[in-house]
């Protein structure tokens, strides 16, 4: 019964919606299906658009056309211009835009009475616009005659073109030069202007107009359709052309024939699924989560990072030759684009049955641009391949980085820290108010803060994230999101507040006190079954002035160890609403620590 619905619906949808027809409407924001005016008018699609109805990346510049309130397809051949030419035909494997002028004083369908050619039409030099080669070419010259019933009884080789050039007491009249010897006297005539090889549209209005840029014959001629590649040289960003694998426009009769036959094989595929279920049940999950990243990344392609072919992944990799680590989701291998852009590889294990944390990875690192969140370079979807391709950061991860002041010679520094710490904060903040969408990470810990070759972190991994709007004060999950010892106690349990953008505070608090404690903190979580153990410890040695127990030389050290300190503690409030945001941490961080509070006593639910 479901069945017979849907297949009942897609062919309704199948005639009604072949491409779309703008009768008053508009075309959606990432819409650049091929349009009309009116049901038989012009084809419109690439390199044209129309405008205000489809975004930019539909059309070329220069190319815009406009529909009147006929319904008639418009050209405005310069934005300067009010003169408007009527489309009777585009020709897009020639490259031929058929016009006929069109304005208030002069209408294709009259007997070229006082006919106006719009200055415009003489000069093409500042569109992308040039005459074609197969109109019969001309030379004219334009005079400034008093008015004269002798003369304007002449043959058509005189066109009066008064409407659209000179004044009111004078006539304007454009003669063919080659007949100018036969014309009568034109003592009383000013002559006003020369024009070279200009066709004879003097007794056919209907001009053709023929383009060179953006060339897009080979695409139709392949039976592509064609569209803007957008390309980075010399960091000046050019536009070129790009051949697409979509059909130009769907054939009505075959698209039904194609959906009866999808529902025939559906039908038969369902009763053949269930005798089959439990033998290809694995397979069939691996087929839906590729069918469903492959909707996810047509709807994606517009954001574009690249996308790669698994070949391509083997040629950057050089077969897979540099293993920089591994993980629990996947392998990562060092790679090269070019000779000057180093890459790091990311090849995903199919360890998520519906493909979710690819889909998070690509779709959110697409809407982010920042300079402490790592840049997301392209990505692979070949078959059940999947790969995610990183900017290479030299100096991994603030694991790596993780020591006591005691240790001098892995110790970073007080001032790195704090500075590694601050643009974590920003990266975060970011995440939380720079985007259209509040991205929640729900897995900050050093492992996922990579750090590039002047130390400057970046935030990575978002294969946990959700994302939600800005004015949304809780989300809801169905099971915890992160790595043990990260993850806010409302994760766990609803008692203490709703998940929100708070529990990414709670995760950077735990971090910024891992990176005061170093190694210390993993001796102390060694020496204790309680997670809260060293936080308390910290908490106790400041509330009762006590220094750290770290070796620090330099008093101003002391300060930003100290500083950095009570931030974590406000972090990991237990009661969210109890927590800064990370807009309110970055000024704390920016802050001399002399002015900071101690928070409240954090551990109000551990046993005393």
């Amino acid at each position: 019964m479901l069945l017979n619905v849907l297949c009942s619906w897609l062919l309704i949808v199948t005639v009604l919606d072949v491409d779309i027809v703008v009768h008053g409407g508009s075309v959606g924001p990432e819409n650049c299906t091929q349009a009309r005016c009116k049901d038989h008018g012009p084809a419109i699609r690439f390199p044209f658009r129309l405008k205000g109805m489809q975004p930019l990346h539909c059309g070329y510049p220069g190319f815009d056309l406009s529909c009147n309130k006929d319904k008639q397809t418009v050209l405005q051949i310069t934005p300067s211009s009010a003169d408007k030419f009527l489309v009777k035909r585009i020709d897009y494997t020639a490259q031929e835009i058929e016009i006929y002028i069109y304005n208030k004083h002069y209408d294709y369908y009259d007997d070229f009475k006082d006919i106006c050619i719009p200055r415009q039409i003489f000069e093409l030099s500042s569109s992308p616009f040039e005459f074609s080669d197969a109109q019969r070419k001309t030379d004219y010259t334009i005079f400034s005659c008093p008015p004269s019933d002798e003369r304007d009884r002449l043959p058509y080789q005189l066109a009066k073109l008064s409407p659209c050039f000179g004044n009111h007491s004078n006539k304007m009249y454009a003669f063919d030069d080659s007949d100018l010897e036969s014309t009568p006297e034109l003592v009383s005539c000013t002559k006003v202007e020369d024009y070279r090889s200009v066709p004879s549209f003097i007794m056919q209005p209907l001009l053709k107009l023929k383009w060179s840029r953006p060339s897009c014959k080979r695409c139709e001629e392949m039976g592509k359709t064609c569209g803007l590649l957008n390309q980075v040289a010399d960091d000046q960003t050019t536009q070129e052309t790009q051949c697409l694998d979509v059909p130009k426009g769907p054939n009505r009769g075959r698209q039904i024939l194609e959906i009866l036959g999808i529902c025939a094989l559906v039908t038969v595929f369902i009763g053949a699924a269930t005798v089959l279920y439990y033998v290809y049940s694995s397979k069939k999950i691996e087929e839906e989560s590729q069918l469903r990243i492959e909707k996810f990344l047509d709807d994606y392609r517009a954001l574009k990072p690249s996308r790669y072919a698994y070949d391509d992944i083997r040629r950057i990799t050089n077969r897979f030759e540099d293993k920089l680590g591994q993980g629990a989701y996947g392998t990562v291998y060092k790679g090269k684009l070019s000779s000057e852009l180093l890459v790091a590889v990311k090849i995903l294990d199919s360890s998520n049955e519906k493909g979710e944390d690819f889909i998070n990875e690509v779709g959110t690192m697409g809407l982010i641009h920042h300079v402490n969140v790592v840049r997301l370079v392209g990505f692979c979807a070949d078959g059940f391949i999947r790969a995610l391709i990183y900017e290479y950061l030299p100096n991994g991860s603030l694991q790596n980085f993780l020591s006591s002041a005691d240790d001098k010679n892995s110790f970073l520094g007080w001032e790195k820290l704090q500075n590694i710490a601050l643009g974590i904060a920003k990266g975060i903040e970011y995440l939380h108010q720079g985007c259209d969408q509040r991205i929640l990470h729900f897995d900050i810990k050093p492992n996922n803060i990579l750090l590039d070759q002047d130390f400057t972190p970046k935030v990575s991994d978002f294969g946990l994230a959700k994302l939600c709007s800005k004015d949304q004060s809780a989300i809801s999950m169905t099971t915890a999101r992160g790595t043990m010892g990260y993850i806010a106690p409302e994760v766990f349990s609803r008692n203490f507040g709703n998940v929100s953008y708070k529990s990414d505070v709670y995760s950077f608090g735990v971090l910024l006190l891992e990176m005061v404690g170093g190694k210390k903190y993993f001796k102390v979580m060694e020496d204790s079954t309680s997670h809260i153990y060293f936080p308390e410890w910290i908490y106790n040695l400041l509330e009762q002035g006590s220094d750290l127990r770290i070796h620090i030389e330099d008093e101003g050290d002391v300060k930003v160890a100290r500083k950095l300190a009570i931030i974590g503690l406000w972090c990991i409030q237990w009661h969210p609403v109890d927590r800064p945001s990370m807009n309110i941490v970055v000024q704390m961080l920016e802050r001399e620590g002399d002015n900071l509070t101690m928070p409240p006593y954090p551990f109000a639910s551990t046993s005393n």
